[in-house]
């Protein structure tokens, strides 16, 4: 099947932005038109934001179709084979601890995420451990020593895990 992406295009729009916090952690804000959205968020104790990486919206990023990996020395894999911001569409996908949900200012505070201040997020959804992990993972050698589990890397890290 051949792509041809002047032939075919989507229309995606921010529905907020990341901003860090000057004493740590992030807000993610959602726009006015969106606050409804966030009903029943603060029930879960994760969400799922999904950014685009405005850093790499440029025509030679998303033409890169391989990249070194800065957490394996030595490695160069294909982008849809490791998590690099360098991408045909620069989508990234962070899962947060929901810390708070404000629904009628369209706040959600985050301890963390790996995006920039003012980053545009394109779409959130709750964690949800059924449909979101799996019970035998395969993983390449060089994520062998990586933590099993997000709420271990947070030690790894020296980070203090506020969630729930």
């Amino acid at each position: 099947m051949q792509i041809n992406p002047k032939k075919e295009t989507y229309s995606i729009f921010p529905v907020g932005r990341v901003h860090a916090e000057i004493e740590g952690g992030f807000t993610l804000y959602v726009g006015k038109a969106f606050c409804s959205a966030l009903q029943e968020l603060h029930r879960f104790s994760h969400v799922q934001v999904f950014w685009w990486a405005t850093d790499h919206d440029t025509r030679e990023d998303r033409g890169r179709l391989l990249t070194e990996l800065p957490y394996a020395e030595g490695v160069e894999a294909g982008v849809f084979a490791c998590r690099s911001p360098y991408r045909p569409n620069p989508i990234a996908v962070t899962t947060c601890a929901c810390l708070q949900v404000d629904m009628a200012r369209g706040i959600i505070r985050v301890p963390w995420i790996d995006a920039h201040d003012g980053t545009p997020i394109i779409d959130l959804k709750p964690y949800i451990p059924v449909s979101d992990r799996v019970r035998e993972a395969v993983v390449p050698e060089w994520f062998e020593n990586w933590p099993q589990w997000h709420e271990d890397a947070w030690q790894l890290e020296g980070m203090v895990n506020t969630s729930k």
